[in-house]
């Protein structure tokens, strides 16, 4: 839902097209097909506005977005020479502008170990598939800039471009940060929910740059690629609505997965023991055997 709100706002530009129509200027040729899609949307919500109320005359034509946000989109595009049409008033911008881009430290500057041992060491495979008894664990103090903490966002940028190349959200408590991934700290003016929604965007597009890169099977994703990448960037206003909409689908997805981390390590702790015997289920709650004539 989250990320379909942000394509809607800030790649179809829906909003936009919705004040240009209401204001009857011009829609560029690019963006027709959608403008018209847009209109039928808003005859079928007026439509059913209408039947509820009774009263059509007080029904806003196709109003889908309340005022207050409504009013912060442009009602005009303009050509921007790299992106094309773009909503009046947004600037063009590199994505490495927008966020700290934090590349983890190599593999062998944290001394691993497979005892368990302080913290464990972040790489792709973990971020997969979580913390494993082949994940490797450091005891050495490393800079902060490498300590994970959770709900940290994490860009892979090198690996099989289908699989590897991705967006994630850290989960998994303290741990150490390894080379091949980013942390991404979004700048002070670029909330968190705008800059993890534009990432997971992008991921088609960053591993088709990992793809005109790839040797052996791997691609990579550089500071430069992302330094050359230009986006439509909304103001701070428009940021903080998307925010305030979608913050609380982002904290519910967070706390789900947290959960079921919960219960795969409560399974995980248990399932051995009743197998075993160790642990036995009381008489009432044991299932009820069949009998068979």
């Amino acid at each position: 839902m989250a990320q379909a709100l942000f394509k809607s706002w800030f790649v179809d530009f829906d909003p936009v097209i919705d004040n240009a129509l209401a204001a009857g200027h011009e829609i560029p040729p690019e963006l027709q097909a959608r403008a018209k899609a847009r209109k039928s949307l808003q005859a079928s919500a007026e439509q059913r506005k209408a039947s509820l109320s009774g009263d059509r005359s007080e029904q806003k034509s196709g109003d889908i977005l309340p005022e207050s946000i409504r009013q912060l989109f442009p009602n005009r595009f303009v050509l921007d020479a790299q992106m094309g049409w773009i909503p009046e008033g947004w600037e063009v911008k590199p994505i490495y502008s927008l966020a700290a881009f934090v590349n983890g430290a190599a593999y062998k500057a944290f001394d691993p170990n497979k005892n368990q041992q302080g913290l464990p060491i972040i790489k792709i495979a973990e971020l997969k598939a979580g913390i494993t008894p082949q994940t490797g664990f450091s005891k050495v103090e490393m800079p902060e800039k490498y300590r994970l903490k959770d709900q940290d966002i994490l860009f892979s940028w090198s690996g099989n471009p289908d699989t590897s190349i991705d967006t994630f959200v850290w989960s998994l408590g303290p741990a150490w940060l390894n080379q091949h991934i980013f942390r991404v700290d979004p700048h002070a003016d670029v909330t968190r929910s705008y800059l993890l929604g534009l990432l997971r965007h992008l991921r088609p597009v960053f591993a088709e740059i990992a793809r005109d890169k790839q040797t052996t099977g791997l691609g990579h994703v550089t500071v430069k690629d992302l330094k050359e990448l230009m986006v439509a960037v909304p103001d701070d206003q428009l940021m903080n609505a998307f925010d305030a909409q979608v913050d609380s689908l982002f904290s519910k997805s967070f706390g789900i997965t947290k959960a079921i981390q919960s219960l795969a390590k409560l399974r995980d702790t248990l399932l051995p023991k009743l197998i075993s015997g160790e642990l036995r289920l009381p008489e009432e709650q044991q299932p009820a055997k069949t009998v068979i004539a």
